[in-house]
């Protein structure tokens, strides 16, 4: 039986355009059509959504887990399922299950579980580490932190079959052949807990690293004398770069420089862990962020919604953008045109939020999540 939804008497946020007083239409799990009120077609089924808004599932290439779900630490496909309806239901419709620096072993059990658990919401994992810059390491413990080689590489990624999307790594410290045979698995490169100067930092996008993981948080500064790896991405004409809008990890008013600056190449991130007691992260809730028990900064409690509302409230950002630094720019940087906008032939995947950001509905495959 066909699933046709008329979403109606919303402001609707589609990637590119916003519509007023205009109908969102979802048949089965793509987008239809966006219509005249008077050109609904008698056999869909009428949701007034009362004036709120309506814009594509969000999207997270960078988050550990959520409330007590910790990926790295459970390693279970119950854990993974889990973490996928807490998403859904914070309006996150697509996510990189994130997992920090650990041993190459462990990488692989978690490669392996998570191709067992088959998931849905989740498009692939991101390996944040082990191939960092110690001098660089925040949370990671420095002792799991490697240089990478190609055996190393090709151990842990033997039997990934495109589960691994996205790996974080410092560039400076990269080898050319272990660039390009990750580039060969079509792994999506992030330049991050880096010392690189200006210098590498360029070269490195210029062999083909196409964003930067959490800009300013554990990277080479910007100094006058030496910009280092955010001179390097601000002055870069295309690579993009992750940022953690919590007020925390990140100054409001460098977030303001940042966007000025970067424009569309900058996007959303939570960044977010759990609470965890197990396995080698302890992950300890301070008010509104995550520390280790040293004290050290070690992940956010955002949701991504709660990022565009810093976005709009403290930064002063536009909705609409807000928004597409949530969707519409991860989107284009995994190269995933079926998601992230709500033109027709798009996924499905659609989040309604009230004035407040609250979460109203949300729609994943064009199924209510319940």
């Amino acid at each position: 039986m066909k699933s046709k939804i008329a979403l109606t008497n919303g402001i609707i946020y589609t990637g590119n355009n916003t519509f007023i007083n205009k109908v969102l239409l979802i048949e089965n799990e793509k987008i239809s059509a966006i219509v005249e009120d008077d050109a609904i077609p008698a056999d869909y089924e009428k949701i007034d959504v009362e004036g709120k808004n309506i814009c594509p599932g969000l999207i997270d290439l960078q988050i550990y887990g959520t409330e007590d779900q910790l990926y790295s630490a459970e390693l279970t496909i119950e854990s993974i399922h889990q973490i996928e309806k807490l998403l859904l239901r914070q309006g996150c419709t697509s996510f990189y299950l994130t997992l920090a620096t650990n041993s190459i072993e462990r990488f692989k059990k978690a490669i392996k579980v998570y191709q067992t658990a088959e998931p849905k919401v989740s498009l692939g994992l991101h390996l944040e580490g082990p191939f960092l810059n110690p001098s660089k390491r925040g949370a990671h413990p420095a002792e799991l932190i490697k240089e990478a080689t190609l055996p190393i590489l090709e151990d842990l990624l033997a039997d990934h079959n495109g589960a691994v999307q996205m790996m974080t790594v410092a560039p400076e410290l990269m080898q050319d052949e272990c660039m390009a045979y990750l580039q060969a698995e079509d792994i999506l490169l992030s330049a991050g807990h880096s010392n690189a100067t200006f210098e590498q930092a360029k070269l490195s996008f210029d062999k083909g690293i196409k964003t930067v993981t959490h800009l300013w948080n554990a990277m080479s500064p910007l100094h006058h004398r030496n910009v280092g790896l955010p001179g390097a991405t601000y002055i870069h004409s295309s690579v993009y770069a992750s940022i953690i809008v919590d007020g925390i990890h990140v100054d409001y008013e460098a977030v303001k420089i940042s966007k000025e600056i970067m424009k569309q190449r900058l996007f959303l991130i939570t960044d977010a862990v759990a609470k965890c007691e197990k396995d080698i992260y302890h992950h300890i809730l301070n008010g509104d962020h995550y520390v280790l028990p040293d004290g050290t900064l070690s992940g956010s409690a955002l949701t991504m919604l709660t990022a565009v509302k810093n976005c709009v409230q403290k930064v002063n950002i536009p909705l609409d953008e807000a928004l597409r630094m949530a969707t519409l720019y991860p989107a284009n940087l995994i190269d995933r045109q079926d998601l992230g906008r709500l033109n027709e032939g798009a996924v499905a995947n659609v989040l309604v939020f009230d004035a407040d950001f609250n979460v109203d509905a949300v729609y994943f495959k064009g199924k209510l999540v319940e």
